[in-house]
């Protein structure tokens, strides 16, 4: 039995398909993997930092990814329940790169914000905060009255 010519605007018939669907899937790959700092079309704009938000009784950690930027270039502030990153990562281009034929620009450079609502006042100056291999934590001690507030609640059957 004789395969079905698949008419198309793209060329000839199966061959193009093919080919339309490998390009398609190279767009996803290419989405995918993004960094995480890039916001929209522009790679100057920073969406702000992944971060990890952990509780226990006593305190919150807040851990933020900042590959490639430099410890002086990040800005803390906690005002009001909201702790708040800013910063920003610089470009490590020059003169010479803007000779270069780029194939690939998929790291991105720019301003970054990101805050965390918090369900109490910290004291601030019990707040510490580490910066190690692009890697920002900060700890976040309860002050008493919020951690003698949580109670369990009993969840009962039907």
């Amino acid at each position: 039995m004789a395969r079905p010519y698949l008419p198309s605007l793209f060329g000839r018939g199966e061959e193009t398909l093919g080919s339309l669907f490998r390009d398609v899937e190279k767009v996803f790959d290419e989405f995918s993997r993004r960094s995480p700092f890039t916001f929209g079309d522009d790679a100057s704009a920073f969406a702000g930092p992944k971060i990890d938000v952990a509780e226990t009784k006593d305190a919150i950690d807040v851990t933020a990814e900042l590959p490639g930027v430099e410890e002086k270039d990040i800005e803390l502030t906690l005002s009001e329940g909201l702790l708040t990153i800013r910063g920003e990562k610089k470009s490590e281009r020059n003169e010479q790169d803007a000779k270069k034929n780029w194939y690939a620009v998929e790291r991105s450079y720019g301003s970054f914000s990101r805050s965390i609502a918090l369900p109490f006042e910290p004291t601030s100056d019990k707040v510490e905060a580490k910066f190690d291999k692009g890697v920002l934590r900060v700890h976040l001690p309860k002050p008493p009255e919020a951690a003698s507030k949580q109670q369990k609640i009993e969840i009962k059957k039907g």
